[in-house]
């Protein structure tokens, strides 16, 4: 049977769309025609042919030098030590990388996200710059008995190194959240304490609650951000009223003085008081001892004066008259008698033995 387009063979005068069989599909002498005209349109495109031409093969190297190009390159990249990398494909968060040479899927398929997280980074509420312009709507908070001040502080933070994912896809801008929570947060804290505490006395426990409830309230929203600091810049009373709080202050500072000042002069007298006490009953109990002992003493020299006097009785009482006698005339003035009769009173002067002079004469 011939294939022709003369109206011959089984499709009759019935030819398909290219003319050559039902269907549009060529018979099959002329399938080597086709894709010979396949051929020659390529042949067009690209000058020397497709595989065994010279064209054709610096083609090929020259698209695979392009992807080994793209993949070598765009696979590799570096994290620096302050930064942790967040890994995407197509758009999706697949991991973490730390400091260092890292590798991910090329552009387009993949990304990275470097994240500063050892950047210290600090939040103002309340005022604007170091000249402390004040922001009234963010400063002017009211106190437990619903008094007005205005609270300038600034709060230091970081990203979590442990969750810089929630950083970056957790909230649409971080910054303004920590801002806002720092905000609320200090108007919970002040709203709960005196307008004295907050000017004085309570100003050193206001800012480590603030931390805390912040932390706590950034965990729970996961923000990824870890609160290093909260400090108080400063804390006044509206203009108007300045000058009559300031000098509520200085009474306050006043009565502190004088209360260290109390403090200060009990820690002096107490120690000297009682080293006195201590002195006092050292010289009791010195005095106790030496008593007890001379007692001893006294009562062990009379039981042997009693036993020699028990042994010559006349002899003891004669040589205890005399020493007696001697212990008490011995330093006064003494005029002797002549008691046999033979004759009359003698005079006799005492002669001082320092002076030699008598006794009672002016020196």
């Amino acid at each position: 049977m011939s294939w022709n387009n003369n109206g011959g063979g089984p499709w009759g005068s019935n030819p398909g769309p290219w003319g050559k069989g039902p269907g549009g599909s060529p018979p099959p002498g002329d399938l080597e025609d086709t894709i010979r005209r396949l051929q020659n349109g390529i042949k067009n495109l690209t000058p020397g042919g497709v595989g065994g031409a010279p064209g054709g093969r610096a083609v090929l190297l020259i698209g695979l030098v392009a992807v080994l190009l793209w993949l070598g390159f765009g696979t590799f990249y570096t994290v620096q030590p302050n930064e942790i990398g967040l890994n995407l494909v197509f758009g999706r968060f697949t991991g973490k990388t730390q400091p260092g040479l890292n590798m991910n899927w090329p552009w387009p398929v993949g990304s990275v996200i470097r994240v500063p997280v050892a950047d210290q980074l600090i939040t103002e509420v309340g005022y604007r710059g170091d000249a402390h312009v004040d922001n009234f709507t963010e400063s002017e908070m009211l106190t437990g008995e619903q008094n007005i001040i205005n609270v300038h502080f600034r709060v230091s933070w970081q990203i979590d190194p442990a969750h810089p994912e929630d950083y970056v896809f957790n909230v649409l801008n971080p910054r303004d959240t920590v801002k806002a929570v720092a905000e609320s947060i200090m108007r919970e804290v002040v709203g709960k304490t005196t307008i004295d505490g907050a000017l004085g006395a309570d100003r050193k426990s206001i800012e480590p609650d603030v931390m805390t409830r912040m932390q706590k309230v950034l965990d729970d929203y996961r923000v990824g951000v870890l609160i290093r600091q909260v400090q108080l810049q400063s804390v006044d009373v509206p203009a108007q009223v300045v000058s009559a709080y300031r000098d509520v202050t200085a009474a306050q500072q006043d009565l502190q003085r004088s209360v260290n000042d109390a403090d200060t002069y009990a820690n002096k007298v107490v120690p000297e008081a009682e080293g006195q006490a201590s002195r006092i009953v050292a010289e009791a109990n010195a005095y106790k001892e030496q008593a007890v002992l001379e007692a001893k003493g006294q009562t062990a020299r009379y039981l042997q004066v009693y036993q020699q006097y028990k042994k010559a009785p006349g002899v003891t009482r004669e040589r205890l008259y005399l020493e007696t006698m001697e212990r008490v005339l011995g330093s006064m003035p003494k005029t002797l008698l002549d008691v046999s009769g033979t004759a009359g009173p003698v005079p006799y002067i005492a002669i001082d033995p320092q002076s030699g002079k008598p006794t009672g004469a002016a020196k």
